[in-house]
C-alpha cells in the first residue's frame, strides 16, 4: 500500500486539495482533522471543557468514531450518528485543536488512522501525519500558506455556506489556532524531516490541486498506472 501524508497549519486547504488528489490518485482520503472534531465535538454536547485532560479521559470510553465513505464522500459518524455536517463550525474546530493537544486522545485516535493505512493506500491530512501517524508514509508534503491568504479561504468557505463571519474575527481565530498547534506538548505541528514543503499562498484551488498531485507523481514514478492506481 502507499501512504501520501499531508500535513500543515489550519485553513491550508489541506483537506480540500487531499480529497481531490486522493480521488485523481485513485487513493482513499482520510480527514484526520474529522476525527478531532467528533470528539471535540461529543465534549462539547456533555458541558467538558476540550482542553482539561482530567475531565476528557474518563470520557473516551464512551467515544465511537468511525469514518464511512458514501457515493466516494468521507462521512464521519461519531457514537452511530452522521456528524459530519455539525463538526465544520468555528466552535467545533477550536474544540477540536484543544482536546487534540491531549497525549491520550491522540492515543486514543492513532490505532484507528493507522489501520486504515494499512488496509487502503491512502491520501491522509492533519497535524502530525508525516511525523507521528505515519512516519513511514512514501511522500510527506507540509501545505502551508500565509494567514491571511488561509483566514480569507476559511471566512468565504462560511459565506458559502450561509454563516455568519468576520474576516478579522476569522483571522484572530486562526492565529490562535496556529499558536496551539504550533506549541502544544504532544506531537506539535512541525514539517516532517524529510517533507516537502508546498507553499500555496495566491494559488487558486485548481493550481494547489495540480502541485499537489506532480509532486506525489514524482515521488511514486513507477508506483501509479496512467490511469492514476497504484502497481502492486
Amino acid at each position: 500500500m502507499i501512504a501520501v501524508a499531508i500535513d500543515g497549519p489550519a485553513g491550508a486547504g489541506k483537506s480540500t486539495i487531499a480529497r481531490r488528489a486522493a480521488k485523481e490518485l485513485g487513493f482513499l482520503y482520510v480527514d484526520t482533522g474529522a476525527l478531532y472534531r467528533a470528539v471535540g465535538l461529543f465534549m462539547l454536547e456533555r458541558g467538558v471543557d476540550p482542553g482539561d485532560a482530567e475531565a476528557v479521559c474518563p470520557l473516551l470510553k464512551g467515544v465511537s468514531v468511525d469514518l464511512n465513505y458514501r457515493g466516494g464522500a468521507q462521512r464521519v459518524f461519531l457514537c452511530g450518528k452522521d456528524v459530519e455536517d455539525r463538526i465544520r463550525s468555528p466552535r467545533v474546530s477550536m474544540a477540536a485543536s484543544r482536546v487534540s493537544a491531549i497525549p491520550q486522545v491522540r492515543r486514543f485516535l492513532l490505532s484507528a488512522q493507522r489501520r486504515i493505512a494499512r488496509e487502503h493506500s491512502v491520501v491522509m491530512d492533519g497535524r502530525d501525519i508525516g511525523t507521528v501517524v505515519l512516519p513511514g508514509a512514501q511522500v510527506k508534503i507540509f501545505l502551508t500558506a500565509s494567514p491571511e491568504d488561509r483566514a480569507r479561504r476559511r471566512y468565504e468557505e462560511m459565506l458559502l455556506r450561509g454563516e455568519k463571519a468576520e474576516y478579522a474575527e476569522v483571522l484572530r481565530d486562526l492565529r490562535q489556532r496556529d499558536c496551539n498547534d504550533t506549541h502544544r506538548a504532544a506531537a506539535p505541528l512541525v514539517p516532517a524531516e524529510d517533507a516537502e514543503i508546498l507553499d500555496t499562498t495566491g494559488n487558486t484551488f485548481a493550481q494547489s490541486v495540480s502541485e499537489v498531485v506532480g509532486l506525489i507523481k514524482k515521488k511514486l514514478a513507477g508506483q501509479i498506472t496512467a490511469g492514476g492506481m497504484v502497481k502492486l
